[in-house]
C-alpha cells in the first residue's frame, strides 16, 4: 500500500482519535523502528513506555511464538498454567497479596476503584482521593479519577465520588478527607502531568495517614512499573508498600495487559460475579510478560536503567547549560522530561525528521522514556537529534 492510500483509509474508517503523525511504520527491532519507505528511527517514546524492553525482544518473542500455537484463549473460569506462573511472578516482586487481570491500565484502575468501594461500603466510605494533573485512563471512571479537565470535556456528569487536590501537598490533602474517603490513587510519577515526581515525605506521610484513617492507598504504575524508575516498581523508590498496585504497559512487552495487585487483607473482597475480565491474564499475553520478567533478570536491566539513567541525566542537563530556552530537567531511572521555555509541540515533529521518536506533553514538555536495554551510543546519538533540534528553535 502506498502512503498516501494508508492515510485515506484512516480518514475513511478510522475514529479521529489520536493525533496522527504522519508516519507509517512496518518493522521494529530493540530502540530501532523502519518506517514503510525503509527509513531508520531511534525511538526514545516506545509507546508511553509500553516497549520498556524495546520492540520485538527474543525472549517476549519467543513466548508469543511458543504459545501462538498451542492455546490462544481460556475463559477465565478455567486455569492455565501461565497465569499461575505469572500472578506467582508478580507476587514474588511486589508484596504477599492476590492478583486479577485485564487488558489495560484503565482496566485496572477500575478494579482499584471498585475494590475501594467494597472495602468502605460497610462503613459508608466511597469517596477517593486523586491529584492536580494526575492521569488514570480514559473510561468514566477513571477519567473522573483523572485530575486534567481536558479529558473530561464534552464527557460531563463525571460520576460522583472523586476529589482531586494539589500534588505534593500534603496539607491539601489532609484538608480533602473526611469520614467518606475510601482511598487516595497516586501516580508516583505524573507521566502525562509533565513528569511531576512525588516527594519522598509526601509519600512517607500518605502512608502514615492512610494507615492511620484505615483508607487504601492505590499506587497507579502504568508508567513507573516493571522497571522504568531502576526498581520492579517506582513505589519500591519511597521504601512503603501500598495496599493496592495497578499495572499494565511494559508488563506486556507489546501485548496488551492491566493487573492490580491487592494486599492479601484485601484482595478477598472481590468474589465471584462481581468483577471480571473475558480475555485478562490469556495464555499469549501470560508468556509474554513472563519473557518480560525473564529479560530484566537475565540482562540485569534494573542495573542498566539506572546506569543509563544517570547517564542520560547528565547529557540532558549539560543540553540545558548549552540551551537556556531549557528551564527544567526532571525524572528518575529512565523516565524524563525536559520543560521549556516556549511551546514545544512542534519539536516532536522535528525531531522524527531527524530521525529521532520523542514525545510532548502539556505544551512545553518533551517526554523520553528510552527502553531500560538502551546503550550508551544510542543515547549519544538520541541527545545529539535533539540538541540540534533544540539549536534550531532557540
Amino acid at each position: 500500500m502506498k502512503l498516501e492510500e494508508i492515510f485515506q483509509i484512516y480518514k475513511e474508517n478510522i475514529m479521529p482519535t489520536y493525533n496522527k503523525v504522519p508516519l507509517v511504520f512496518v518493522k521494529g527491532k530493540g530502540s530501532r523502528l523502519w518506517d514503510i519507505t525503509g527509513k531508520v528511527y531511534l525511538d526514545f517514546f516506545p509507546g508511553w513506555g509500553v516497549g520498556s524492553l524495546g520492540h520485538c525482544h527474543p525472549k517476549v518473542m519467543q513466548g508469543i511464538r511458543d504459545q501462538v500455537g498451542k492455546l490462544i484463549f481460556i475463559p477465565n473460569n478455567y486455569y492455565h498454567p501461565f497465569q499461575a506462573r505469572l500472578a506467582k511472578e508478580l507476587i514474588y516482586w511486589s508484596f504477599p497479596g492476590k492478583v486479577f487481570f485485564a487488558n489495560s491500565g484503565a482496566e485496572a484502575n477500575e478494579g482499584a476503584i471498585k475494590l475501594a468501594r467494597k472495602f468502605g461500603a460497610p462503613v459508608g466510605k466511597y469517596e477517593i482521593i486523586t491529584f492536580e494533573n494526575a492521569f488514570h485512563g480514559r473510561t468514566l471512571a477513571t477519567l473522573a479519577a483523572t485530575g486534567q479537565k481536558k479529558y473530561q470535556d464534552g464527557f460531563c456528569p463525571m460520576p460522583e465520588g472523586f476529589k482531586q487536590v494539589k500534588f505534593n501537598d500534603i496539607n491539601a490533602f489532609k484538608q480533602a478527607l473526611t469520614d467518606k474517603t475510601a482511598a487516595v490513587l497516586l501516580e508516583l510519577v505524573q507521566g502525562e502531568g509533565g513528569i511531576n515526581i512525588a516527594d519522598k515525605d509526601f509519600v512517607l506521610e500518605l502512608r502514615k495517614i492512610c494507615d492511620e484513617k484505615k483508607i487504601l492507598l492505590i499506587i497507579d504504575e502504568m508508567q513507573t512499573g516493571i522497571g522504568r524508575t531502576g526498581k520492579m516498581f517506582g513505589y519500591q523508590n519511597y521504601g512503603i508498600t501500598p495496599d493496592v498496585v495497578t499495572l499494565a504497559k511494559a508488563l506486556g512487552g507489546g501485548l496488551p495487559i492491566g493487573v492490580m495487585v491487592a494486599r492479601k487483607e484485601f484482595s478477598d473482597l472481590i468474589t465471584p460475579g462481581m468483577h471480571a475480565s473475558t480475555f485478562g491474564g490469556g495464555p499469549v499475553i501470560c508468556k509474554a510478560a513472563l519473557g518480560v520478567f525473564r529479560a530484566i533478570q537475565k540482562e540485569k536491566l534494573l542495573k542498566n536503567c539506572l546506569i543509563m539513567g544517570e547517564y542520560l541525566a547528565q547529557k540532558l542537563k549539560l543540553l540545558k547549560t548549552t540551551y537556556p530556552i531549557i528551564k527544567d530537567v526532571r525524572g528518575i531511572g529512565l523516565m524524563f522530561g525536559i520543560e521549556l521555555n516556549i511551546d514545544a509541540k512542534l519539536i516532536p515533529q522535528k525531531c522524527a525528521d531527524k530521525g529521532l521518536l520523542i514525545n510532548c506533553t502539556h505544551d512545553r514538555v518533551l517526554r523520553l522514556m528510552p527502553a531500560i536495554n538502551i546503550s550508551k551510543n544510542e543515547i549519544d546519538k538520541a541527545v545529539k537529534i535533539l540538541g540540534e533540534v533544540l539549536k534550531e528553535c532557540a
